[in-house]
């Protein structure tokens, strides 16, 4: 890019429903996860707190925009397999490094958050002294 150039990320662009849709949270993992074909339950018991409704919606997202695929098992049981479309698959090496980079700067981020937490707390505690009112 040419640091000439500042780019302005229009409000109508196409790229921010995109980035919205497969930058949260419960979509990278779910990405993460389907290092292989799973099933629905699968996939559900490898994202702990996610809920049944959220890992559906999550999944629907990623398949309309062409970064999974489902398939219905017949067989004894009906089944559901999820897996990475070529699409979805160019997304492991730019989501393994945010995450690497997450897991390496886990304690420095927590430790700033400590500090931010406790110095909005003092200005909050000294804001209330001086206003009057007491917060319990």
């Amino acid at each position: 890019m040419n640091p000439d150039h500042d780019p302005i990320y229009r409000a109508d662009c196409p790229s921010r429903a995109i980035l919205d849709q497969i930058a949260d949270k419960w979509s990278m993992l779910v990405l993460m996860v389907l290092h292989e074909p799973r099933r629905f339950n699968a996939i559900k018991r490898r994202l702990d707190g996610i809920t049944q409704r959220v890992l559906t919606q999550t999944l629907r997202k990623l398949e309309r925009n062409g970064m999974l695929t489902r398939t219905v098992i017949d067989g004894k049981t009906l089944g559901v397999e999820y897996a990475l479309t070529p699409l979805g698959q160019s997304l492991k090496l730019p989501f393994n490094a945010l995450y690497d980079w997450t897991v390496e700067n886990m304690d420095t981020i927590q430790v700033c958050q400590s500090r931010y937490d406790q110095s909005d707390d003092a200005i909050r505690t000294d804001t209330t002294q001086e206003s009057g009112i007491t917060l319990k």
